[in-house]
């Protein structure tokens, strides 16, 4: 299990209109399908291997169960499903990564986590401008380092929508 310690620096950090922290622009990388994508590393907890979970009558597909993080009831999110991949398998390199967002402590499933990657602001490009007909109110931008594209999420901004079900009406 991969620890991550946040540091005063880190801790300290202003929030910019950008969703990012003013100070820190490093993201944990992470693989969907063929795409690389990023979030910032201050929403991170941990990263732990896929485990079996508890499922939920009447949950959205996506939200696979929950699990007990030491005496923690934590969901668990898919987002293999949730970003309609074709192909969802559970292999060695499956993993869940533990965040904390909005005081709530939530696991996502992804096929592998990467690395975490400094990105300047000159590597970091406004989201494409796409017709109303794809939503990218979760896409902060696209981060390019050497010749690897990471698509930025906004992760409290997704877990905390109301389409994922998973906060009180009052974060919203």
């Amino acid at each position: 299990m991969l620890q991550q310690d946040q540091g005063d620096a880190g801790r300290a950090a202003a929030t910019s209109a950008g969703g990012f922290a003013a100070q820190s622009n490093e993201f944990l990388s992470f693989r969907l399908g063929k795409e690389e994508y990023g979030i910032g590393i201050l929403k991170v907890q941990e990263i732990r291997s896929y485990e079996q979970v508890t499922t939920i009558a009447n949950a959205p597909e996506f939200i696979k169960g929950v699990v007990n993080l030491r005496g923690t009831i934590v969901p668990i999110v898919d987002m293999r499903i949730k970003f309609n991949l074709s192909q969802v398998d559970y292999t060695e390199f499956t993993v869940v990564i533990i965040l904390n967002v909005a005081d709530r402590v939530v696991g996502m499933v992804v096929d592998s986590v990467s690395d975490v990657i400094s990105l300047g602001a000159e590597q970091i490009r406004p989201a494409p401008d796409f017709s109303s007909s794809f939503d990218i109110k979760y896409i902060t931008g696209l981060g390019t380092v050497a010749e690897r594209m990471l698509i930025l999420v906004d992760i409290e901004r997704l877990m905390t929508g109301s389409d994922m079900a998973l906060m009180n009406q009052a974060f919203h």
